[in-house]
């Protein structure tokens, strides 16, 4: 039980690291993008307070899976930070989805139906750097710690970080260029959140895939498989074996 509390003190930690930081970002975004004229940057808080809702899913996944095991819940809690992952997997492709519409109506509309895109104001730059930077910080670090305690759910947590990181230098080639460049070319915008948007796509069902085996008790892997037999066949009382079954549930095997 003292594992499994210092486990879940590390996820919470670096989540409400998460959630202050995405608090702030979604604020500085808002108010940067409506008074810069900035509909990239607008989008951009949009991902990161989906960021902060995935911190949420992330912390009330881990409330559940520190529970002991019941007469309830045999083997415990632990699926419930697999649905936690799968919550964010989800998330990230939902978010991919509403982003590649809403950029490829754009771009669509820019060459088709001579829309004009504003070009925002210089200082939009300052706050999507500054996303950029803590996003990637905050990546790094939630990825370490997910590693750590074995968690998918922070990991996937650490990843949806990262596609906000994506989603800000998305914003920021597009706005640099119209900026650079003029109206003409404030069309690059859109294209370049298009592109991400698919990278988000990919990332989103990365993560939802592992957990979506785990709901439907797939068993391990070859590799984790033959760890286990080496194991049975170093205890020499053991004459033989057969029908090993196997299942993962969150953390535990």
């Amino acid at each position: 039980m003292k594992t499994m509390n210092g486990r879940e003190r590390s996820a919470m930690k670096v989540t409400f690291l998460g959630m202050i930081i995405n608090i702030f970002l979604v604020i500085l975004k808002f108010i940067s993008g409506i008074i810069g004229g900035s509909s990239a940057l607008i989008s951009d808080a949009v991902h990161s307070l989906s960021d902060f809702i995935s911190d949420v899913v992330v912390i009330v996944g881990f409330k559940f899976t520190s529970k002991p095991a019941d007469e309830s819940h045999n083997y415990g809690h632990g699926k419930v930070e697999t649905v936690s992952a799968v919550i964010i997997g989800l998330l990230l492709i939902l978010l991919s989805i509403t982003l590649l519409l809403s950029s490829g109506t754009d771009v669509y509309d820019f060459f088709f139906n001579d829309k004009e895109l504003a070009v925002p104001k210089f200082f939009v730059l300052y706050a999507i750097v500054s996303s950029i930077v803590l996003k990637e910080l905050l990546f790094q670090i939630t990825k370490v710690v997910g590693k750590r305690i074995k968690s998918e759910a922070v990991i996937a947590n650490a990843w949806h970080h990262r596609s906000d990181a994506f989603s800000s230098v998305a914003a920021l080639i597009g706005i640099l260029l119209a900026l650079l460049l003029g109206k003409d070319f404030a069309v690059c915008d859109p294209i370049a959140s298009f592109v991400v948007s698919l990278f988000i796509l990919k990332v989103g069902i990365d993560i939802l895939l592992p957990g979506y085996k785990q709901l439907i008790d797939t068993s391990l892997s070859s590799d984790e498989l033959k760890m286990i037999e080496d194991i049975i066949k170093d205890v020499k009382e053991i004459k033989g074996y057969h029908n090993i079954r196997t299942r993962r549930i969150g953390y535990y095997v």
